[in-house]
Order: C-alpha cells, then sequence, then structure tokens
C-alpha cells in the first residue's frame, strides 16, 4: 500500500465501531480493503477468513491473525429517569470512563451520543472526591430525560452496544496516531498491508489470514477460526500496552518507538521458543528494531491457536500507549517495522524450516 492509503486505513479501522460480539462494521471495511487478495468468508461468529489468490491447497499452511474487536461497553437496565446503565466488554478502568464521549447503538443499527456521568466538584464532599471510583457508580447521558423516551425516540433497549466516541487523527510532522481501539486495529492494518504486499509472490506455502472476532472477552473468535484453519504455524498481529511510561526503566519492555514486542511469556501462552529465535533471527538479519517481553498478565489469540492446533506460534506487537483507554497512541515507525518483519519471516520461510519448526524433538 501506498503512505496515504495506509494511514488512512488505520485511521477507518480505529475509528470504527466494533465492540466484542458487534464486529460487522470492521469486517465490512476490511472485506473492502482486501477485495483483491482472494476468496474471502465468514462464519456466525463474525471471523473473517481470507485465502490467497496464490494458495494452491494440499500445502503447509501459515495462519495471519489479528481481532478486529475493541473494548467497549454494553446497556444493563435503562433507568426511569433516561439514564443507562452498563457493564464493561473487555478490561477497563473505571477513572478512564468517568466524563468521557461514548456512542450508543440503537436498534436502527445508528449510533447516539452519550456522555458517561460525572459529578462536577462543586457538588461533592471532601470524603467524595477520595472515595474510589468504580463502574458501578458510572452512568451513560444521551440527553433523554425517561425511559419511555430512550425507547421510543432514541431506540435503545437493554444489549445496545456502547463504544468510545473518538474520530483517529495523524500527526504527520511526529509521525503519530491518536484514536481509540489500537488493540487491536493497528493489528488488523498492518496483516492487511502484509496481504497487500504479497500480492502476486509465489511462495513455498499456502497463506490463510483470519480476522477474529471477541478477542477482548475470552479469544472465542480465534478458537473457532483456529480450529477451522487448522494451520501448521502462525503469526499473531497484537497493539500491545505500551509500558514506557509505567515501568522501571529497566523492567521496559514494550515502548513506543523502540518497535515490535514480541512477547516470549505471558498468562495464556509460552511462545514457541524455536519460532521466536527464528524471528528475531530474521529481524538481526534485516536490521529491524524488535523488543521481546516476559509477561505476568494479559493474553492474544497466539493461545488459542496453540491449544486449537499446537502450532508454533508467534506474537508481532506493536506498542499502544494508554491502550483500553479512549485515547491511545502508536509510532507509525512501529508499525512499518512490525509490517517488515512479518514480510522478511513470510519470505523466508521454506517448508523444511516450518517442518523444523513444527518438529523441533
Amino acid at each position: 500500500m501506498k503512505k496515504m492509503e495506509t494511514i488512512e486505513l488505520i485511521q477507518t479501522l480505529s475509528t470504527a465501531n466494533g465492540v466484542s460480539g458487534f464486529e460487522e462494521e470492521v469486517v465490512k471495511i476490511y472485506k473492502e480493503t482486501c477485495q483483491e487478495i482472494g476468496e474471502m468468508s465468514t462464519d456466525g461468529m463474525k471471523n473473517l477468513y481470507i485465502q490467497r489468490k496464490e494458495n494452491q491447497g494440499n500445502r503447509r499452511i501459515v495462519q495471519l491473525d489479528a481481532h478486529s474487536d475493541e473494548v467497549g461497553l454494553i446497556v444493563q437496565a435503562i433507568l426511569p429517569n433516561g439514564m443507562l446503565r452498563f457493564l464493561t466488554v473487555g478490561g477497563w478502568v473505571a477513572n478512564n470512563l468517568s466524563a468521557q464521549k461514548v456512542r450508543v447503538r440503537n436498534r436502527q443499527k445508528k449510533y447516539i451520543t452519550g456522555v458517561v456521568t460525572s459529578i462536577p466538584p462543586h457538588f461533592l464532599s471532601e470524603s467524595e472526591r477520595k472515595k474510589p471510583l468504580s463502574v458501578q457508580d458510572l452512568l451513560i447521558d444521551v440527553g433523554a430525560k425517561s425511559k419511555k423516551e430512550v425507547e421510543e425516540i432514541y431506540g435503545i433497549a437493554i444489549g445496545s452496544p456502547i463504544v468510545p466516541d473518538v474520530e483517529c487523527k495523524f500527526d504527520e510532522k511526529r509521525g503519530l496516531f491518536l484514536g481509540k481501539a489500537f488493540d487491536c486495529r493497528i493489528g488488523c492494518a498492518c496483516m492487511a498491508d502484509v496481504l497487500d504486499e504479497l500480492k502476486g509472490e509465489e511462495l513455498p506455502f499456502d497463506v490463510v489470514a483470519t480476522l477474529s472476532s471477541q478477542e477482548e472477552v475470552g479469544l472465542r473468535g480465534a478458537t473457532v477460526a483456529a480450529n477451522k484453519v487448522k494451520s501448521d504455524l502462525a503469526i499473531v498481529f497484537e497493539g500491545c500496552p505500551a509500558d514506557d511510561l509505567s515501568k522501571e526503566s529497566f523492567m521496559i519492555q514494550s515502548a513506543m518507538g523502540k518497535g515490535p514486542m514480541l512477547r516470549h511469556f505471558d498468562v495464556s501462552m509460552i511462545t514457541s521458543p524455536e519460532f521466536q529465535e527464528y524471528a528475531l533471527e530474521v529481524a538481526k538479519k534485516l536490521n529491524i528494531p524488535v523488543q521481546v517481553s516476559v509477561r505476568s498478565g494479559g493474553g492474544t489469540n497466539g493461545a488459542a491457536i496453540q491449544k486449537a492446533t499446537g502450532s508454533p506460534t508467534i506474537v508481532i506487537a506493536i506498542p499502544v500507549r494508554y491502550a483500553h483507554t479512549h485515547h491511545g497512541m502508536v509510532e507509525y515507525q512501529d508499525y512499518l517495522y512490525a509490517k517488515e518483519l512479518a514480510l522478511g519471516i513470510l519470505r523466508k520461510l521454506s517448508n523444511e524450516e516450518i517442518t523444523t519448526l513444527i518438529q523441533p524433538v
């Protein structure tokens, strides 16, 4: 893709609405973007499967994966005064929600602007100001005055999905994106870019890409997709939390501006040591800066693929400052390094190397 096409794709995917279970808008954008890549199909989980035109069948399969969903909210109840009680979908911190704008999808699939409630400081006592905030303390106000107005005029109902109301911006001078849902829309864009770069290239194996759903609520879509694809090897694209502003200097492992992060370990998976080392060697030969990490939390679709197929799997993750909030930051150069690394791995891999990675002992 040309630079402006890539930037526009990242912005479009970031701004798109797609809380877990309601990813159809993202899938539609992806279908339009990848229509020349090859045959596409979907399933009941809203997973999208892309088979390259160059695939021949009856060969080794390398799966590429990125998840389409974002963290968001869902309407749990409508109060008599028209306020909305909600639950979180995916991981949120209550303090990051208060006083933020959101979009609530109504029954006609149109999005209504609202704001997460906050109490002005004028009305708070000293003890109330010091009280820890919880999600249960928060409501959403769409400007209605009654439950009847919410249901009949706004068309909002219990179960309506809610996303942050943020439009992605790009600062050309600094090479920075500011937007929502970079976990994992920045990974989605990178996977599409990699597929586009590979158009017309013959590889000694088939490539199947999966845009998988519901990662933020338990890797659900990837589990279904992995069982369908049955890959021999897998590369997962992600947007990982940047830690350069929250950790001691010696613990920083996913700093913004220092290249993609490849994790050795998290609570959901132990990365294939052999495939990880292979990827790091490719990065070294191509002079691509990379970071490695060992995480005490987190989890990715790599775990679902590993459990379903036993495939050696690596995660190429692009650092995102302020992940799982309304406003994330991504450096464009990190994105380019991630893309270059994925292409380098795919172009270097041979069937013999895949066999060695599958059977390391």
